[in-house]
């Protein structure tokens, strides 16, 4: 019998990695280059999250969204936020309906929010009042509107985008609403010879058609099978650790914490590091969470969570260096250990 279980176990593992690598190679038909970010976009897709991309405009942001819409037959929508957007252009809002006999009556207007995958263009261009509605709805996962509530279908991912070159006329997220995002991800540069294939691309007027791979029920599928993946003690322990690590009141921070950061990670980031390590383990095809998948996704997980201090700008850290530091340290102390 519990052999049974185990084959049945392993057959749902290679299907859920099987239908990933699929999604990834559809996207790749269309992105090129971008891994990372494609990864960390589909780990919070399958981890329940939200992913916050940061990077200039025309690196593929908004194209990656769409094209996943495309390869997982999602319903998608963007919202491109501008400082007079207004919160019923998010949520929705209550219009008068008249019918044939004349009598009037309130009928909720879906708005944009109602989607599987949902793009925050630009999320600092928006007011604090529009921002907050739409980070509500992520947490919430239901609008409210007069007495009805109203379920978001899952899955549901809002991916929001922020431009870091354009400050004037932005409302930077406060950090309290940034720790509502799982991940945060960079969007860099393409390399020369990604550069070449994209040019090369325009030149020849490719234009990939993108098979559908997987449906809602098959995502929510993967889902539950990421749910599954073993957290081992020591490997729980290493996310707890390098959390701690990160606060700079407490014992067990690391040197440079203490130095340069004002406030730690929340809690949330050790849930979050969970949540992402096991859906990376399940796409390398593992039944288990590793301390090497930790150590993958503390980046994206941790960068939106830690507030620096002045001295730190003054001596040109950002929060990657500080992380890249205390990931090495936590790892060195459990190799010890």
């Amino acid at each position: 019998m519990h052999y049974n279980k185990i084959v049945a176990q392993d057959a749902r593992l290679e299907q859920a990695v099987a239908r990933l690598n699929e999604v990834r190679s559809e996207i790749a038909k269309v992105i090129v280059g971008q891994e990372d970010v494609v990864e960390g976009v589909l780990i919070c897709l399958i981890a329940a999250g939200h992913v916050l991309l940061e990077g200039v405009p025309g690196l593929g942001k908004t194209t990656l969204l769409r094209t996943m819409a495309r390869a997982l037959q999602l319903k998608y929508s963007r919202i491109q936020f501008t400082p007079d957007l207004m919160p019923a252009d998010i949520v929705g809002s209550m219009i008068i309906e008249t019918d044939d006999r004349g009598s009037k009556s309130l009928r909720f207007q879906p708005g944009p929010i109602f989607a599987n995958l949902v793009l925050a263009d630009e999320i600092n261009r928006a007011t604090p009042k529009t921002q907050s509605a739409l980070l509500e709805a992520m947490q919430e996962r239901t609008v409210t509107s007069g007495n009805t509530t109203h379920e978001l279908e899952a899955p549901f991912l809002v991916m929001a985008t922020q431009n870091p070159i354009e400050m004037e006329g932005t409302y930077p997220l406060p950090e309290a609403q940034l720790d509502r995002f799982l991940m945060k991800v960079l969007v860099r540069y393409p390399s020369r010879e990604e550069l070449n294939r994209i040019v090369e691309r325009t030149i020849q007027n490719q234009h990939e058609q993108v098979r559908p791979v997987l449906n809602r029920e098959e995502i929510l599928e993967v889902r539950a099978v990421a749910r599954e993946v073993l957290v081992a003690p020591h490997v729980q322990e290493f996310a707890i650790q390098l959390v701690m690590a990160t606060q700079p009141e407490h014992s067990e921070a690391h040197e440079l914490a203490k130095k340069y950061i004002r406030y730690g990670s929340s809690p949330r980031g050790a849930q979050a590091l969970v949540e992402c390590g096991r859906v990376r383990a399940l796409m390398r095809g593992r039944y288990h969470l590793s301390v090497e998948d930790l150590d993958a996704v503390a980046g994206a997980v941790l960068r939106h969570r830690i507030i620096l201090n002045f001295d730190a700008h003054a001596d040109g850290q950002t929060p990657d260096t500080i992380l890249d530091a205390i990931v090495r340290g936590v790892t060195e102390h459990a190799s010890a250990a």
